[in-house]
C-alpha cells in the first residue's frame, strides 16, 4: 500500500515539475526573426548570433526564411504577428520590402528591430547597419595597391553588385567607386544579383570578362559564390584579380595564400547579438539606440593574422 502511495506522490510530483516547466517557457518573451535568405551564409551567421545571445536572455527565437522572396517574406511577418510574438527582428528582402513589414508591425504594436538592409520608410526601434561606405572605400583602396603592386596600367574594375534597390548595396557601390576614382581606376560597368545562385555569378563574371578585354579586376559585394567568379576568371586563363565584401571560414586560408586578395568583412555574429540586445533593453523599459552602425574591417594578407580573434567571433561567429 505504501508503494502504490509513493509511486502516486512521484508521478504527482513529476507532472508538477512539467507543468512548472510548460509555465515556464510560456512566460518566456518570444522573438521572431524574419531573414530574407538563409541558404547565405551571412545571415546564417547573425541568426547564430541572435540565438546565443536570445539564449543568455532566455527568450525563445523562431526564424522565418523568406527565400529571397518578398512574398513568402510577406506570409512570414503575418505569421509572426498571428502568434502574438513580442518582438520581431528582421533582416529583409530589400528596402522597399520593409515598409509592409513595419506597417504590419505598427498595427499590431510590436516592436521591430532591423538587423541590416535598411528601410525606405516606416517605424522601428533600432536599425542596426554595418557602415557598408566606408567599408567598401577600404576594400577599394586595398584592391588600389594591390593593383599598382602588379603595375596594372589603364586597367579596369568589374563589380558584381546585390540588388542596387537594397540601401546597403547602393553605399557599396558608391564607397567603392570612390576608392578607384581617387586611384584613376576605371571601372567595367556594374552586374547585378537577383537569385544568388553560384551559376548566376558565374554568368556574370564571364560577361564582364569577355565584355572588357582590359579587365583586371572584379569585386563581389558579397562573399558566398564566390566559387563563380574564381571558375570563370580560370576558364578566361587570363591574370584577374578578385575581392569580396564579407567573408566565408576558407577566406582565412584564400587571404594568405593570394587567392582573394581581400574581403570587406561585416560583423553579422556581432549584429545579430546586437539585435538581441536592443530588444533586452526594451522588455525592460531602459534607453535603446535608434541608429547603431557597426565597422566593417577591411581585411588583406597584410593584417588578417592581426584581426583574427576578431574575425573569427564577431565575422564568422566560431567561438
Amino acid at each position: 500500500m505504501n508503494k502504490i502511495i509513493i509511486n502516486y506522490l512521484l508521478l504527482f510530483f513529476l507532472s508538477i515539475c512539467a507543468f512548472a516547466n510548460d509555465l515556464e517557457k510560456s512566460n518566456k518573451k518570444n522573438i521572431a526573426y524574419i531573414v530574407s535568405d538563409m541558404s547565405i551564409p551571412f545571415w546564417q551567421i547573425m541568426s547564430r548570433g541572435i540565438e546565443n545571445k536570445a539564449k543568455e536572455f532566455e527568450y525563445n527565437i523562431k526564424i522565418y526564411n523568406s527565400k529571397n522572396k518578398a512574398k513568402e517574406e510577406l506570409i512570414s511577418t503575418v505569421n509572426a504577428i498571428k502568434n502574438k510574438v513580442d518582438a520581431i527582428i528582421v533582416s529583409p528582402t530589400n528596402s522597399s520590402a520593409c515598409v509592409t513589414i513595419l506597417k504590419l508591425a505598427k498595427e499590431a504594436n510590436i516592436p521591430v528591430v532591423i538587423s541590416d538592409i535598411g528601410t525606405d520608410s516606416g517605424e522601428f526601434l533600432s536599425f542596426i547597419s554595418s557602415n557598408n561606405y566606408k567599408g567598401a572605400y577600404d576594400i577599394g583602396k586595398i584592391l588600389a595597391k594591390k593593383m599598382k603592386e602588379l603595375h596594372y596600367k589603364n586597367a579596369r574594375v568589374g563589380i558584381i553588385s546585390i540588388p542596387q534597390k537594397r540601401k546597403n548595396g547602393q553605399e557599396r557601390t558608391a564607397g567603392f567607386l570612390k576608392a578607384l576614382n581617387e586611384e584613376n581606376i576605371k571601372g567595367a560597368g556594374i552586374e547585378q544579383q537577383v537569385n544568388f545562385s553560384l551559376e548566376e555569378t558565374y554568368k556574370l563574371s564571364k560577361k564582364l570578362i569577355n565584355t572588357y578585354p582590359d579587365l583586371k579586376a572584379l569585386w563581389l559585394q558579397g562573399s558566398d559564390k564566390y566559387e563563380g567568379a574564381l571558375k570563370a576568371i580560370k576558364e578566361s586563363k587570363k591574370e584577374i584579380l578578385l575581392i569580396t565584401f564579407d567573408a566565408e571560414p576558407n577566406f582565412l586560408e584564400l587571404i594568405p595564400s593570394g587567392v582573394l586578395v581581400g574581403a570587406g568583412m561585416q560583423q553579422p555574429f556581432l549584429m545579430g547579438e546586437k539585435a538581441v540586445e536592443i530588444i533586452n533593453s526594451y522588455f525592460n523599459m531602459q534607453k535603446v539606440e535608434k541608429f547603431i552602425e557597426l565597422p566593417v574591417l577591411g581585411i588583406s594578407k597584410d593584417n588578417i593574422q592581426e584581426k583574427l580573434p576578431i574575425i573569427k567571433r564577431n565575422v564568422l561567429g566560431l567561438n
